[in-house]
């Protein structure tokens, strides 16, 4: 399994991410770290690098707008139904709906461990893959 991890937009406080990067290597998926990023720069690396999952962090506030904005180039670049979107980072809990509406398969606020995001991000993959083969 590959995946593109990206702070979205210019938020700096990237401990979450890289962590979460150590735990999804150690799981055996080859991680594309990009640092940050913005909606379409990730969709572009993601196409380049033809992964199964896009994964962004979030502590700036902008996860609606900027992640709204991510969907949207993965919809407009027909790079949207068989990748898993994922985001995760602090934001209000009313928000997480808002996130899947927008499009995002899963979402990971501060108590999700380690575990729990590989085994979600393993299930949601293999899911989508179900739906719509490679």
């Amino acid at each position: 399994m590959k995946v593109v991890l990206a702070k979205l937009g210019l938020d700096v406080h990237n401990r979450g991410i890289i962590t979460v990067a150590k735990k999804l290597r150690n799981a055996g998926m080859e991680i594309v770290y990009l640092g940050n990023a913005l909606p379409d720069e990730i969709i572009r690396s993601a196409i380049q690098e033809g992964v199964d999952m896009v994964g962004v962090s979030s502590l700036s506030g902008a996860h609606l707008s900027l992640g709204s904005l991510l969907i949207q180039e993965a919809v407009k670049e027909k790079f949207k139904d068989n990748i898993v979107y994922v985001i995760g980072g602090v934001f209000p809990p009313a928000d997480a709906q808002k996130l899947r509406e927008i499009g995002f398969d899963g979402i990971f606020t501060p108590g999700a461990t380690g575990d729990d995001i590989v085994s979600s991000i393993q299930r949601l993959v293999a899911e989508k893959h179900e739906k719509t083969p490679m």
